[in-house]
């Protein structure tokens, strides 16, 4: 099914995901991500994965969820390939809205303010990935917008 999302979202084509030197990325997952997320599963669900996610509830299993409660002011989320800049949340929201909205959806989930569109687009199908080719998640709109649901595996690198 081909739709377009509104604006700010950027809409990106399936050229992003052509197979690349490692799957649909040039490059691995890093080798130490943030939050304790496991490099195996993300490298998989990054780089070689189109359709499926980290089991609901994943990010509650690692540190990101006490780490987040912690956090003095935004938290920014990195590509677990690149290093880029994909997400900064929350923005015009509690970061305690944003883990209550996280947790009944299952994943972190962004809203449009918080997406950097520099380095991310949503595919007509709904797949949210970055202009490198890194599986992110799934674009699924509620009554409020846009809401990016976001594998914490893919946004759990290091700032290069």
């Amino acid at each position: 099914m081909s739709k377009s999302f509104p604006p700010p979202c950027v809409m990106g084509d399936e050229s992003i995901m052509a197979p690349k030197a490692h799957g649909t990325s040039a490059v691995p997952v890093q080798e130490k991500l943030r939050w304790g997320c496991d490099v195996k599963k993300a490298d998989e669900i990054c780089n070689f994965n189109r359709h499926y996610a980290e089991h609901s509830g994943y990010f509650e299993k690692t540190t990101f969820k006490k780490e987040a409660r912690e956090a003095s002011g935004p938290m920014n989320f990195y590509d677990s390939n690149t290093g880029k800049l994909l997400f900064t949340a929350p923005v015009g929201r509690t970061m305690n809205d944003f883990l209550v909205e996280s947790a009944a959806h299952g994943w972190p989930s962004f809203r449009d303010a918080e997406v950097n569109w520099e380095y991310v687009r949503c595919l007509p199908n709904g797949e949210s990935v970055s202009v490198d080719g890194t599986h992110l998640g799934h674009n699924l709109p509620d009554d409020k917008g846009s809401r990016y649901c976001i594998n914490l595996v893919s946004v759990a690198g290091q700032e290069m």
